[in-house]
């Protein structure tokens, strides 16, 4: 048992080391494998606005970030409005650590017994994280009645 303790110590510390790894979810452009929006342009007036989050936010709460991104790039780009014409949703909200147990007792012939204890750590890379891409158009002028038309000025005031 003195032997295992040492271990069950430093695998909880190595566990948070493995989810701390990228960092959290933050509002700001991506670099350096961390979370965050990114764009580009396809063609003149339509682009691909994307933003990346960890297991720290939900998949609804990555895709309002991205629609975020899409009204403050639209304005950027002198823009009033902007329709999202496709919308891909990638990533699960798995728990990237997972900690199991198990508990065993036998007993044999001429009374022999034999007990068992196990602990299992479960490390997954790719847990929990998420990615929402928005191919959009940008217009100025009045907002269409289209139900995935946005004006980039209400949405980026509204949403966090």
């Amino acid at each position: 048992m003195t032997r295992i303790l040492p271990l069950l110590v430093l695998l909880p510390t190595l566990a948070l080391t493995a989810c701390a790894t990228a960092g959290p979810t933050l509002y700001a452009p991506a670099q350096d494998g961390r979370y965050g929006y990114s764009e580009r342009r396809i063609e003149e007036d339509r682009f691909m606005v994307r933003f990346d989050a960890g297991p720290d936010a939900s998949i609804q709460e990555t895709e309002d970030l991205a629609l975020r991104r899409a009204a403050e790039f639209t304005l950027d780009q002198g823009g009033d409005w902007f329709i999202v014409v496709r919308r891909d949703r990638d990533g699960n909200d798995r728990n990237p650590v997972r900690v199991g147990t198990s508990a065993s007792y036998s007993t044999g012939s001429r009374g022999y017994s034999a007990s068992g204890v196990g602990l299992g750590i479960r490390f997954d890379g790719s847990a929990g994280q998420k990615s929402v891409t928005l191919e959009i158009l940008v217009r100025t002028g009045t907002v269409s009645d289209d139900a995935n038309a946005y004006d980039a000025r209400n949405v980026a005031a509204n949403m966090p």
